[in-house]
C-alpha cells in the first residue's frame, strides 16, 4: 500500500483553496493506494475567545463548528467518486488543548462512527501566563509567547513534548485517535531562532515516554514532510533522532504530505521509501 495520511481540504481556511477532486487525482497519478483527508477539526469556542495569541491564527486555523456536516459530506462524495481507483478516507487532525479535553472526548464520540485515521496534534502551547500561544502560526507569535524558553531552546522543546505526552495518555474512549501528528513541530522555526539542533538527553526522556504510550496504545507516528519546505524548518517531522527512537521502539510510521494544495501531494514520499528500506 502506497498511503497519503495527512491531507486538507479545499475547505480549510489557511490552504490553498484548490479543489480537493484534483488533490485525490494528483494522489493518484503519483501511485498512491490510500488517501486520507484529514481536516482541522473546529477549535472550542470558549478557547478562541479567550485566546492570548493572533486571532488571526485561530480564525483561520480550523473548520467552523457549522461546517462539520459540509466536510463529512464532501468526504463522502469523494470516496464514491474515487472508489475504483483509491481507497478515500475520512477523519479529522484534532488540536489538544489541555483545559478542553471534555471537548474534545465529545467531539470524537459524536464524529468517531462517521471518521477514520483521525490525529491528536499539537498546534498550541499553554505559556507561563497561563494563555494559550500557536507554535506554528508565525515567528512572532512564538517568541511572544515562549520568548523565556526560546532563550534555552531544550527548554521550550520540553514544554512542548510534555503536552504531547499528556496529549497521547489521554483516553479519548471508543474512537481515541489512532496517530501522533508532526511530532516535532516545535522546530517549524528553528533556523530564525537559532534552536538547538539535536535534542538533549533530557528532552529525549520525554520522547521515549511518548513513544512507549504510542506503542502501547497502537498509534501510528506521521512521517511528515511538510517541515521540508518550510522556510525556517528544513527538516522532516519528526527528524532522525525521533525516528530512530521511534524504529528502536517498534512505533509505526505512516507518511503524510500534509498537503494543502495540489503540488504539495505525496512531497517527499521518497524519503518514507528511504526509510522504510534501511
Amino acid at each position: 500500500m502506497k498511503i497519503d495520511g495527512h491531507t486538507h481540504t479545499e475547505l480549510c481556511p489557511h490552504g490553498s483553496g484548490e479543489p480537493t477532486e484534483k488533490m485525490i487525482q494528483r494522489a493518484i497519478q503519483l501511485g498512491f493506494t490510500e488517501y486520507h483527508l484529514t481536516e482541522h477539526a473546529p477549535l472550542p469556542d470558549e478557547f478562541i475567545a479567550h485566546y492570548a495569541g493572533d486571532p488571526d491564527n485561530v480564525a483561520t486555523a480550523s473548520l467552523r463548528w457549522d461546517q462539520i456536516d459540509q466536510y463529512l459530506a464532501l468526504g463522502r462524495k469523494l470516496q464514491k467518486q474515487f472508489q475504483a481507483q483509491i481507497k478515500v478516507t475520512v477523519g479529522f487532525e484534532i488540536d489538544y488543548l489541555a483545559d478542553y479535553e471534555d471537548t474534545i472526548k465529545d467531539f470524537l464520540a459524536q464524529v468517531g462512527p462517521l471518521t477514520e485515521n483521525n490525529i491528536i496534534s499539537i498546534h498550541y502551547l499553554k505559556a507561563a501566563n497561563g494563555g494559550y500561544y500557536g507554535i506554528d502560526y508565525s515567528p512572532n507569535e512564538l517568541h511572544d509567547g515562549f520568548s523565556d524558553d526560546i532563550q534555552d531552546g531544550q527548554r521550550l522543546y520540553q514544554r512542548y513534548f510534555q503536552t504531547v505526552l499528556t496529549s497521547v495518555a489521554v483516553d479519548y474512549g471508543q474512537f481515541s485517535p489512532a496517530k501522533i501528528g508532526h511530532m516535532s513541530l516545535i522546530k517549524k522555526y528553528q533556523d530564525y531562532f537559532h534552536l538547538p539542533a539535536t535534542f538533549s538527553v533530557p528532552t529525549m526522556k520525554l520522547v521515549k515516554q511518548i513513544l512507549k504510550v504510542a506503542n502501547e496504545k497502537k498509534m501510528k507516528l506521521d512521517f511528515n514532510t511538510a517541515g521540508l519546505y518550510k522556510p525556517y524548518c528544513n527538516d522532516l517531522y519528526p527528524g532522525q533522532q525521533i525516528l530512530q527512537q521511534a524504529q528502536q521502539q517498534g512505533v509505526a510510521l505512516e507518511f503524510g504530505s500534509d498537503a494543502h494544495s495540489i503540488a504539495e501531494v505525496g512531497h517527499g514520499y521518497h524519503l518514507f521509501e528511504y526509510q522504510s528500506q534501511n
